[in-house]
């Protein structure tokens, strides 16, 4: 039976990467997020079809995300060479381009595992998008079905609404009231 990860500490990881302009490969753990925000995110698989616009929008959405001192990291089973890859292989030939953020190597699925998000009998992940908080709280998290891709303004607008410290009704945007608890 799966446990719930909402409001517990997210499961800890540590994985290879590439960076966002497929230059530089390295680590990242989620102790190198600790006092900022991180938005993680898994796909099922590099070179497909749905995945690169989800990749894209958040790349040129990063600077949003920067401004609420929030860091992005995307994940999948495939490994950093694959990776570097697809971010090497120009758009229209289906591929990313330059990003704004690291891709990660989930090649042992264990993190996909841990965060509840593989299909073992396919061996990738779903959709799944987690938003941490500074202190490594899992705050809010999010799986789709592989076929429909996310959305980056509701992810921004969830990310400003626990920031905001409030209860947040149903569409609260930035500058709305919060609820007041009776």
């Amino acid at each position: 039976m799966t446990q719930r990860l909402v409001g517990r500490p997210a499961p800890d990881f540590a994985m290879e990467t590439v960076s966002g302009d497929g230059k530089t490969f390295g680590k990242a753990s989620l102790n190198d997020y600790k006092g900022k925000w991180l938005v993680l995110f898994f796909y099922p698989l590099d070179f497909t079809f749905v995945c690169p616009t989800e990749i894209t929008a958040l790349s040129s959405a990063a600077e949003e995300f920067k401004k609420l001192d929030t860091e992005i990291l995307g994940v999948s089973v495939d490994s950093i060479h694959s990776h570097r890859a697809w971010i090497n292989t120009p758009v229209a030939d289906n591929g990313l381009g330059q990003l704004n953020f690291p891709l990660a190597a989930d090649i042992t699925k264990t993190v996909a595992r841990d965060y509840g998000v593989l299909i073992e009998e396919e061996g990738v992940a779903l959709r799944g998008l987690f938003i941490i908080d500074p202190e490594g709280e899992l705050k809010y998290q999010v799986v789709n079905h592989n076929d429909v891709g996310r959305s980056v303004e509701e992810t921004l607008r969830v990310l400003q609404a626990l920031q905001s410290g409030g209860l947040c009704p149903m569409n609260w945007k930035p500058g709305d009231k919060h609820l007041v608890a009776q």
